[in-house]
């Protein structure tokens, strides 16, 4: 761990000490992983440099030239769906003067440089760079996009830097059982918004992973309908991701099969799965919505939000008036979001108080010790040497 400060080498090895205690013996992180420049400095290095990273749904770009932007660590990224129906990533970034090419999300025929007018074929290539034509030795074959690594799994879009990532399928292989009898795929988007938080990116993966604090925080909107006590994990952790799963009783209106959903059976129809793939995707995949998350950390304590609904097709067709059902969906996880936010935004106040110290972990809380055990595989194990 060479080159770091004392005070980081301190975390780590708690963060560490931690980790190796089984789950019943051990307490939340330390409060300076949360806050500190330099964690959030070798996190981008260890974790955003080398991971899968999630733009959205592939059903959010449909068409050809339909286009989604995002960023791993500093990187500017987009995803777009080329003329032979394929999903590409580029780096967003112009060949000629390093201007950021695209934003936000949209459709094009081309990806054309606002700057200088370079231009663009879907497939990275560059068709035209204006007045080049006195510059000894320019030849467009040089200066395509440079491509980003992309996979589609159960319909999401996933990205990364690293060559030598394994890839997606196999690293969830063993959430694809789970996830893939809902159909993602068919999934249809109705909402996508983009917010900041004044808050860590750790804060918000763990207040997802952990159902302990829904019936208490969320009594009036997303907490309602089910039992903390029917809370689900998987067996046995794994590397690259976590999840717990609920069942919705029948006193809500929300999270069961719609009744022409044919494929759920028996229990699975009233029950929803809430994956966490590390280090920032995360969804509630119910059996008629799916509400997800998708984080680009911009420091220790500011955090770009990128959420999105989809609804199956079922849902879609039987809706009498589909622009009011997707207000009021709206609405409701807008609600859901600010309780969210009051949240992580305090503890992450809290963390930077002089008086802050971890807690002891309820069983609720089981993803907090997978996520836990991942951190440290990833900052503090690979630092050791």
């Amino acid at each position: 761990m060479s080159g770091l400060t004392p005070q980081t080498r301190e975390l780590l090895d708690e963060l560490k000490r931690l980790a190796d205690l089984p789950p019943g013996k051990t307490r939340t992180i330390p409060p300076g992983l949360y806050n500190s420049e330099e964690i959030y400095r070798l996190e981008l290095e260890r974790i955003f440099a080398k991971e899968w990273v999630c733009p959205g749904l592939a059903a959010e770009v449909p068409n050809p030239g339909d286009y989604t932007t995002f960023a791993i660590g500093t990187q500017p990224v987009f995803s777009v769906r080329g003329r032979n129906g394929r999903i590409k990533s580029f780096s967003n970034i112009c060949r000629h003067r390093m201007m950021v090419l695209l934003q936000d999300h949209g459709s094009v025929q081309r990806v054309v440089c606002p700057y200088h007018a370079w231009t663009y074929e879907l497939d990275g290539r560059l068709l035209g760079a204006p007045h080049m034509e006195r510059t000894e030795g320019f030849q467009k074959e040089a200066f395509c996009l440079h491509e980003i690594r992309t996979e589609i799994w159960n319909g999401w879009i996933y990205i990364t830097l690293n060559p030598k990532a394994p890839s997606v399928s196999e690293i969830l292989a063993p959430l694809h059982g789970l996830v893939e009898r809902y159909g993602i795929e068919a999934y249809r988007p109705v909402i996508h918004q983009e917010f900041t938080w004044k808050t860590n990116w750790k804060l918000l993966n763990e207040n997802f992973m952990e159902g302990y604090h829904g019936p208490f925080a969320h009594r009036s909107t997303a907490g309602q309908g089910f039992r903390a006590e029917d809370t689900e994990f998987g067996e046995r952790s794994h590397d690259a991701f976590t999840y717990h799963t609920f069942v919705r009783d029948e006193s809500t209106n929300y999270g069961r099969a719609h009744p022409t959903n044919t494929r759920l059976e028996g229990r699975w129809r009233s029950t929803s799965v809430l994956p966490t793939i590390y280090p920032t995707h995360m969804y509630s995949l119910a059996p008629d919505y799916l509400w997800y998350l998708s984080l680009r950390p911009e420091g220790p304590g500011e955090l770009l939000i990128r959420l999105g609904v989809a609804i199956p097709p079922e849902v879609h067709a039987s809706a009498s008036d589909t622009a009011a059902f997707v207000e009021s969906m709206e609405h409701f996880f807008n609600r859901v979001n600010a309780e969210d936010q009051a949240l992580v935004e305090g503890i992450y106040r809290g963390s930077c108080a002089p008086l802050a110290e971890g807690g002891p972990l309820c069983w609720l809380e089981r993803g907090l010790y997978d996520f836990k055990r991942y951190l440290a595989r990833r900052l503090a194990d690979e630092l050791a040497v």
